[in-house]
């Protein structure tokens, strides 16, 4: 049997998602025991479809941009595989020869990529070797410090907000609210907070899905703001609930996992123009925020590629049914450093990690220090400087 490779992707693409697909074919480069490394096009689909294609074939320029392009250069999908089609996926990956299989996605992948592992056990097949890469903007795989597509996703949003703050500062007429990503956790919305040089910059309030949220402390707390400094700019959360859970905003579709809300930041801003009188418009970045190169963290994207290249490494040695992750290590001086390790891929099956509360302020409206603190590292280099002459 050949030792070939598979890579699927699956769930929503990231700036760094075509990053750990090329650490995984630069790895299997450096092993001359590898017979091809495949993509799965259009993500579970494609195994199933046997659309199938050998990514090694392609010369390396042409390869080395996967590293600058967004989405998914093989295509990804959220498909529901059946019970029966995980009792077929065994066949199709003896049939080409596929010893590492690597699916690379968020929690329900990793719970696809755990069901997958738990067929081939009981199909008898041993040899093959499955090992999860984590991915996701909203950062809420379990267990793992962070998630690749995370940190490109947060210095996206800080600078945009950090921008939008320039607008508003120089005409300090309204209250600007932005949207963030993130369903249930508000892990992109937090970010919104390195867009801050000093005390007193915008976003002046944050609002993330972790605390029930109450829409007359919303705008008492806007108009005192408004009344301090004429601009206030908000970030907010899709995810935002009340305190009886339910979405501030009704959702506009639902599927068995997902729940595509409304306009969150549309309602908000109209709230306070109809609630205060004050001028207020709203800003969705949306998909813009997942698809952004010009922002992409470049810390963000080493860790995809070495997510990628760990994986192979460790199907290669043996390992299966694991999912690689990322621990943030203890140092004398304070700064970053990770190393990689391996969980078990039960421990990650549609588990959501969300914001601890002590990265959330006392009212609900904003982060702590110390969420900024564990937040920076991963944007990478400091946002641009803006000159300020009043």
């Amino acid at each position: 049997m050949k030792n070939n490779v598979l890579m699927v992707h699956g769930g929503g693409p990231t700036q760094v998602m075509n990053a750990s697909l090329y650490g995984v074919i630069q790895e299997g480069k450096n092993h001359p025991e590898i017979g091809a490394v495949y993509g799965a096009l259009g993500g579970m689909e494609g195994i199933l479809k046997e659309k199938l294609v050998n990514l090694c074939k392609f010369e390396e320029e042409r390869l080395a941009l996967l590293l600058q392009t967004p989405g998914s250069a093989i295509g990804s999908s959220r498909y529901p595989v059946s019970q029966e089609e995980y009792q077929k996926i065994p066949e199709i990956l003896k049939k080409y020869e596929i010893r590492y299989l690597l699916p690379n996605g968020g929690n329900g992948t990793m719970d696809t990529c755990g069901k997958i592992y738990q067929a081939c056990v009981k199909a008898g097949y041993d040899r093959i070797r499955v090992v999860g890469i984590p991915k996701t903007i909203d950062n809420d795989i379990a267990i793992t410090d962070h998630t690749p597509g995370f940190g490109s996703a947060a210095r996206y949003l800080a600078a945009s907000v950090k921008e939008v703050a320039q607008d508003v500062k120089a005409l300090p007429i309204h209250v600007c609210v932005v949207e963030a990503l993130g369903r249930n956790a508000g892990w992109i919305a937090a970010s919104s907070a390195l867009a801050r040089e000093k005390e007193g910059d915008a976003p002046h309030l944050i609002y993330t899905p972790e605390r029930p949220f109450h829409e007359e402390e919303f705008l008492e707390d806007v108009e005192k703001l408004y009344h301090r400094l004429g601009g206030v700019v908000v970030v907010a959360s899709e995810g935002l609930k009340r305190e009886d859970k339910q979405p501030v905003v009704e959702p506009i579709f639902k599927t068995d996992r997902a729940v595509y809300y409304g306009d969150v930041s549309s309602y908000l801003a109209n709230l306070v123009v109809r609630r205060l009188g004050i001028k207020a418009r709203s800003e969705k970045p949306g998909l813009c925020g997942r698809a952004s190169i010009a922002w992409q963290s470049p810390v963000d994207q080493k860790e995809a590629q070495l997510a990628g290249r760990e994986a192979l490494r460790l199907a290669m040695e043996g390992h299966t049914g694991v999912m690689v992750g990322f621990m943030r290590k203890e140092t004398m001086d304070g700064t970053y450093e990770m190393e990689m390790v391996e969980i078990p891929i039960e421990q990650v099956m549609l588990l959501e990690k969300t914001l601890p509360e002590t990265y959330i302020n006392e009212r609900g409206n904003d982060v702590t220090e110390e969420f900024v603190k564990w937040c920076r590292p991963l944007i990478g280099p400091k946002l641009p400087e803006f000159v300020d002459f009043k």
